[in-house]
């Protein structure tokens, strides 16, 4: 049994603002290691309820946050940007049995301690399919592509609730229950540890691959807090306004979704001028 980990870092053990997971601050640096701890929770987990391999995917900002020397050795990590598939690079090679989604946090537009999608700020709502859409949900219906089940969801309760839509019969640990955007009341790193370790073994058990689901035509709107990144969004093919501050797609399969997605928020992105957006 080969389980893949997705591990986001905004639903970590912990975390609560900004710096927690800005590439290079000081809180940064400390969360570090308890994002760690959760993924070598789940990770031991798994392995105690079977599983014979365990790659973590990197699905954080510059995507090299952990500290690969604080995992169990049977451990295997893809560290790096500029994968394929993103968030769930690996799934798509057919040995995969199940995923786990570490460390996830609510969308754009919803409640949730730093709840995002993909962009920190810029992107103010994602809808597919007409229903509004966090990452999680964006990523679960890649993998359904490709047979693969979402068997274990962290992250603050709101993410955890969130999950509910996406992966109802799996485990969820919510590490912190959600106050605001920046505040959360926040569990210890040894509490957290044992309460993932323990969902994961259970989890285990719901790692079977599947018959790939092929649910489309998928169309994704993306909602922006400016009018000049829709704009821009739409140098990507296939990408048009619906509104003012409003672009949207439709593609086939979800594989070409989210990399068109990937495209538009790329692009958005690097329209953005510091302080003034």
């Amino acid at each position: 049994m080969k389980i893949l980990i997705s591990a986001d870092m905004e639903g970590a053990t912990g975390v609560t603002w900004p710096d927690d997971v800005r590439p290079g601050a000081v809180q940064w640096e400390r969360c570090r290691s308890m994002f760690t701890s959760d993924v070598n929770a789940a990770a031991l987990g798994f392995f105690a309820g079977g599983a014979d391999e365990v790659l973590v995917n990197e699905a954080h900002a510059t995507m090299r946050n952990l500290l690969l020397e604080q995992l169990d050795d049977r451990v295997q990590m893809l560290t790096g940007r500029h994968k394929p598939l993103s968030m769930v690079e690996g799934v798509q090679h057919g040995d995969v049995d199940g995923i786990a989604f570490l460390g996830y946090h609510a969308g754009a537009g919803m409640e949730g301690v730093l709840a995002h999608t993909y962009l920190p700020n810029q992107i103010t709502g994602v809808w597919l399919n007409d229903v509004r859409a966090s990452e999680g949900l964006l990523n679960a219906y890649v993998v359904a592509e490709y047979g693969v089940p979402v068997v274990l969801v962290t992250g603050d309760d709101v993410a955890c609730e969130d999950a509910l839509g996406y992966a109802p019969g799996a485990p969820k640990v919510a590490v912190k229950d959600h106050v605001s955007r920046y505040a959360a009341v926040c569990r210890t790193p040894s509490r957290t540890a044992a309460d993932i370790r323990a969902a994961a073994e259970q989890a285990a058990s719901l790692a079977v691959r599947h018959e790939p689901v092929r649910g489309g035509p998928f169309s994704v709107a993306v909602e922006f807090d400016a009018e000049h990144l829709a704009a821009a969004s739409t140098v990507v093919p296939g990408v048009a306004r619906t509104g003012e501050r409003k672009v949207g797609y439709t593609h086939d399969t979800m594989y070409e979704a989210i990399r068109t997605f990937k495209a538009v928020t790329t692009i958005a992105s690097a329209a953005v001028e510091e302080q003034y957006g």
